[in-house]
């Protein structure tokens, strides 16, 4: 008796273990989930965004006319985006020698987006994805946790002007942002100006 009993609980906590499983599953963001894999070659997705700047951009402007640079980066004011953000108003003058536009780009709202630009004296547009749409179609969601969430992570696309996707970074560092994506514009051909 105290042998079936025994297995009985057995059971019972193992069938706890994976409704509990399933459970956290289900809890998954379905973007990150669903997110695409894109890769070198492909054509990313195309988007429609503020920028910090008042404009709109989207990325089917570009094509055929110049090629884009676009780093995601989690959130404004958070450390390592602060160092990158830096090292891109700082040394931009380095990726200015190559006929480019480049963004940041992040899930902040746009006036979060002008925020961090404006305090950081960037040259450049910071488009601002509140939606998460765009992040989602880019496959650059992930969920930190805790008070900073689901959020871009720290991934550069290179799109060059034949609107295809010509490199992805998923190593950015921070500090030598600028340095990186000059030299990645260079390897890549992109012409200069």
């Amino acid at each position: 008796m105290r042998v079936v009993s025994t297995l009985a609980l057995l059971g019972m906590i193992a069938g706890a273990v994976v409704m509990t499983r399933t459970s956290v599953a289900a809890q998954a963001p379905a973007a990150q989930a669903a997110a695409p894999a894109l890769k070198v070659g492909d054509t990313p997705p195309d988007f429609s965004l503020q920028a910090s700047d008042g404009k709109t951009y989207t990325l089917s402007q570009f094509k055929g006319k110049q090629a884009v640079v676009l780093a995601w980066y989690p959130k404004a004011f958070t450390s390592g985006c602060t160092i990158e953000c830096k090292s891109l108003a700082e040394k931009g003058d380095l990726i200015k020698k190559y006929d480019v536009k480049y963004f940041m780009i992040s899930v902040d709202t746009v006036e979060q987006a002008k925020a961090f630009g404006d305090a950081h004296n960037a040259d450049f547009p910071l488009l601002a994805d509140p939606t998460k749409k765009a992040a989602a179609s880019y496959g650059v969601l992930r969920d930190y946790g805790g008070q900073i969430g689901l959020v871009s992570q720290r991934w550069t696309f290179y799109i060059g002007k034949d609107g295809k996707i010509a490199a992805i970074d998923t190593a950015v560092k921070p500090a030598t942002s600028a340095e990186d994506v000059a030299a990645k514009l260079g390897e890549l051909k992109v012409a200069t100006k």
